[in-house]
């Protein structure tokens, strides 16, 4: 039973197991923590642990290293990324930031270490607006998410300049998607999260993160819900609440890089501590102080 051998590697090897919310089922039911990025990120800085194995993709694991910089990180499958968190670079980054005349830079955590090592500040889904109210500038560049930044900017007086960049899934949802969805499912309220683009988040009922639909739905008196992030949400949403129903509000949401790892995976890195993630203790300091002052303004 892989299940068992997982459950005996951890208590040998003295680790903690982190699955994101769009982990395949069996990652979840495993893992000794589940959430969203940057939640799992700080909850593992807190634990007696001295592994982590991040059942996520890399930017994740990066930022647990720059969180953990005494704990071992492991990433099971090395090349479990993020084709969002790709789309900027520290090179055009700097030039951007020269261009513009070195305003504040805010950078989503769905980032690399070393982009957010160039930045002033991070923020999640959940805390963009406090965190663009918070720099007290006039005008901000956000990276990398451009639907993130129009969110943002939907709902402050800040001038924010966007990156082209764009989560492939979130970005794919259409009008005439949500459209079917709420067809089938007239009752359900749909819930997006601001990586959708900005007529689908008219469109919703509750613009959300990961962690913001799980507590929305169990907060709402509706009995069903459209779901508007990657699938994977769905398990720890009927988990949660198994007397509601959740329905995606399109089948073509699934990130590819988040149902990776297995955990033949799981058994492999911790048995041979292989797919360690490290970031350089110099890039680590940079890249804690923009994460650090996000989580300073809770």
């Amino acid at each position: 039973m892989m299940k068992e051998k997982i459950k005996q590697l951890v208590k040998e090897k003295n680790a903690v197991i982190l699955a994101h919310n769009y982990q395949p089922p069996e990652i979840q039911d495993i893992a000794d923590l589940c959430g969203d990025s940057l939640e799992l990120s700080i909850k593992a800085s807190k634990t007696d642990a001295e592994i982590i194995v991040f059942c996520g993709v890399r930017f994740m694991a990066e930022t647990a290293s720059i969180l953990c910089p005494g704990k071992t990180i492991l990433l099971p499958v090395q090349d479990a990324g993020c084709p969002m968190a790709d789309m900027v670079t520290p090179g055009a980054l700097k030039k951007e930031k020269q261009r513009l005349g070195n305003i504040p830079v805010i950078t989503y955590v769905n980032s690399t270490a070393a982009v957010k090592a160039l930045s002033d500040i991070c923020c999640t889904s959940a805390n963009v607006i406090d965190v663009v109210k918070s720099t007290g500038a006039k005008e901000v560049l956000m990276t990398p998410d451009k639907n993130l930044a129009q969110y943002a900017a939907s709902k402050t007086d800040v001038k924010i300049h966007l990156w082209k960049g764009f989560c492939p899934y979130h970005n794919t949802l259409t009008i005439e998607d949500v459209q079917k969805a709420k067809k089938n499912h007239p009752s359900a309220l749909f819930m997006a999260h601001p990586e959708c683009a900005p007529e689908i988040l008219k469109m919703a009922d509750a613009v959300e993160s990961t962690s913001g639909m799980i507590r929305f739905a169990g907060e709402s008196e509706s009995q069903s819900f459209i779901v508007g992030t990657e699938n994977g949400l769905l398990y720890p949403l009927s988990k949660a609440f198994p007397g509601k129903k959740f329905y995606p509000a399109s089948e073509k949401m699934l990130c590819i890089d988040m149902k990776k790892i297995g955990l033949e995976n799981i058994i492999e890195s911790l048995e041979n501590n292989s797919g360690e993630v490290k970031v350089s203790e110099n890039m680590r300091k940079k890249a804690f102080r923009a994460v650090k002052r996000m989580i300073d303004l809770k």
